[in-house]
């Protein structure tokens, strides 16, 4: 599973660059409205499938302590 769900965030980043090499073109404004939505897109699919394959968030805690522990690094 986290094979196929790293094939296709690959997939997206090929997408992802692909439009923006596009992007640095020569475009009619169609097919510039057509690119950049389709790069928001794209955007929001590996976004949303990272989240999903790499679920875990590390929060750094609030307050007095965390300004302690950072000084003393």
């Amino acid at each position: 599973m986290l094979d196929e769900d790293l094939a296709r965030i690959r997939a997206h980043r090929n997408n992802i660059h692909r439009y923006q090499r596009l992007l640095r073109t020569k475009l009619s404004e169609l097919e510039r409205q057509f690119i950049e939505r389709r790069l928001a897109e794209e955007q929001a699919a590996v976004q949303s499938l990272a989240a999903e394959t790499f679920p875990v968030a590390f929060m750094l805690p609030e307050g007095p302590a965390r300004s302690a522990r950072i000084g003393a690094e």
